[in-house]
Parts: C-alpha cells; sequence; structure tokens
C-alpha cells in the first residue's frame, strides 16, 4: 500500500497589528506585522512553500487585506469558522491558547480535516456584504428606538427618540440606495439578485441579503445548503431514546431573514402554502412546519 502524500498546509493567527504563522509538514514558524510590508514578506514565505490549503480565522475583519492579499498571489485560501477551530483544539487536547499555539492549531486543523479552500469574494460582493451589514446594524438601533418611543412618556425624551428616529430612517433610506446603485452597475449582480427576487414572497432587501450572505446558492445540494444555513434537523437520539429534533447553527442572519418571507409566502406562494398544509395535516406544529416551509424556500432558490 503506497503512503498518503504529505500535505504542505499553513495555519495563521490574525491579530489587529501582528500576523503569525505555521507550516507544516517542516513546523516553520514566522511572525510579522499585520500591514502591507509585513503581508507582503508571509506571501512569498507561504507561496515558496506551495501549499495545499491556507487556513485563517474570521476575525470580525482583521483578516480581509490579508485573505484578499493570499487570493490575488494565487494561493489557495479557507476562512474559517472560529467557533470550529475551538472545538478541534479541544478535542486534541489544545487548552492554552496563545497566538503561535492559535496558528499552530490552525495548521493542523488543514492538515486533519482539509477544509475546502474557497475564492475571496470579490470588490463589488465585498462592498455589498458591507452595506448589507451596515444596514443590518442601522435597523436594529431603529427598532430599538421604535421599541423604548412605545414605553418613553415624558415629553422631551419622545422627542429625542423621534429625532433619531428620522436620522436612522434617512441613514436606512441612504443605504438602499447605495445597494441599488452598486448592485445596477453589475449585470452579475443585477441578474442573480433579480433571480432571487423573483420568487413569490421574497422582498428585495431578503433577495439582497441572500445574495450577498450566501453566495453558495446554485453550488450545493439540497442537504448541503439546508445544513449550511442552519435549517436542516438535527437528531438527539441515544439508545432506545428517540429526541425532539432541532435545527441551529450555519448562518443565523440568513436563517432569520428567510422567516419572514416564509409566512409570506404561506399566503402567495402556491407551492409553499399546500406544502405547508400538508404537514399540519400530518399532524405536525405549526412552528415545525414553518421551520419545514423554510427549508423548502431554500431549497427551491437553491
Amino acid at each position: 500500500m503506497s503512503a498518503s502524500p504529505v500535505l504542505s498546509v499553513v495555519g495563521i493567527d490574525v491579530s489587529k497589528h501582528t500576523l503569525d504563522v505555521h507550516l507544516l509538514p517542516e513546523g516553520r514558524r514566522l511572525h510579522c506585522s499585520n500591514d502591507p510590508r509585513g503581508r507582503q514578506e508571509l506571501i512569498r514565505v507561504v507561496a515558496a512553500a506551495r501549499p495545499q490549503c491556507v487556513v485563517l480565522e474570521a476575525t470580525g475583519g482583521y483578516e480581509l487585506a490579508l485573505a484578499v492579499a493570499l487570493d490575488q498571489a494565487g494561493l489557495p485560501v479557507a476562512v474559517l469558522n472560529p467557533r470550529r477551530v475551538r472545538d478541534f483544539a479541544r478535542s486534541v487536547g489544545a487548552l492554552a491558547k496563545t497566538d503561535r499555539l492559535d496558528a499552530e492549531i490552525l495548521a493542523r486543523y488543514a492538515r486533519d480535516l482539509r477544509p475546502t479552500p474557497r475564492g475571496v469574494p470579490d470588490e463589488t460582493a465585498r462592498r455589498l456584504q458591507a452595506l448589507v451589514a451596515r444596514r443590518r446594524q442601522v435597523l436594529a438601533l431603529h427598532t430599538a428606538e421604535a421599541n423604548r418611543l412605545e414605553h418613553a412618556a415624558d415629553l422631551d425624551v419622545r422627542r429625542s427618540v423621534k429625532a433619531l428616529l428620522r436620522v436612522l430612517q434617512k441613514q436606512l433610506s441612504r443605504l438602499d440606495q447605495l445597494l441599488e446603485e452598486t448592485i445596477q452597475e453589475s449585470p452579475l449582480w443585477q441578474e442573480k439578485v433579480e433571480r432571487i427576487d423573483s420568487v413569490p414572497g421574497l422582498g428585495r432587501q431578503t433577495a439582497i441579503l441572500l445574495a450577498t450572505r450566501l453566495p453558495e446558492l446554485g453550488t450545493l445540494n439540497r442537504q448541503e445548503v439546508a445544513a449550511l444555513v442552519g435549517v436542516a434537523p438535527v437528531n438527539r437520539d441515544s439508545g432506545q431514546y428517540r429526541g425532539q429534533r432541532t435545527i441551529g447553527g450555519g448562518r443565523a442572519d440568513v436563517r432569520a431573514a428567510l422567516y419572514m418571507p416564509t409566512l409570506a409566502a404561506l399566503t402567495h406562494n402556491p407551492v409553499l402554502r399546500r406544502h405547508y398544509h400538508h404537514l399540519l395535516a400530518e399532524g405536525k406544529q405549526k412552528m415545525v412546519a414553518v421551520v419545514a416551509c423554510m427549508r423548502k424556500l431554500l431549497v427551491i432558490l437553491n
């Protein structure tokens, strides 16, 4: 039996100011600054190793410049969910946490689990993702202020809340305008959003969010896309015990964005309406039936 080929992989721990690198199988380490000069030095060293995969964690945005630079250099990049990396670290007994250890754990994760490198979103996609994220933040502020207005009794407090609500509403309108302008500038994105928006029950903002936050639409099978969003039922069985199936994990913002459109689709989309009433006739609880319709809507979109 021939031996398995030795993988060349790289783990990079990203912080605001520094980058810690671990290369396997040679075990080489590198420490450099998280700035253009440091990233160029890192790419020179990593490219010479010809890795099958370069992995780094999502760190709230600090990893973006490096991921783009690695992708532009033609290196296979995978940006990982930090929770999965922490779970992997616990599974191998790595309880200590330093930047150097984190880089090594990332390299071991790449070697043992072999994540699929995915291309970094292009400039238009990154801009749309940033605008969608900002709109979600402003909408959360608007909702919080609207709730405060409902319970505000003092006249001056009510005036203050209403003034802030007007500002936030203007910001939402401006962000909607920027999103539309960016989409209209790209025929590819225009077609993608229009195709999603054509499904009965979906609104324009939901279509934009799905296009930007779920770029894998159309490239996965039905089980994979349901698991990615977190609407696939998870078993809770052991021995003779049969637990209740639950959903969770995945991309919570996408799952939340699908909920209200699914409720609307139960009225306006005949396919989902029939599916919903069929599930109720089988004795399913209403919320279980709604989640199943969310999954079916996602499969239709896929």
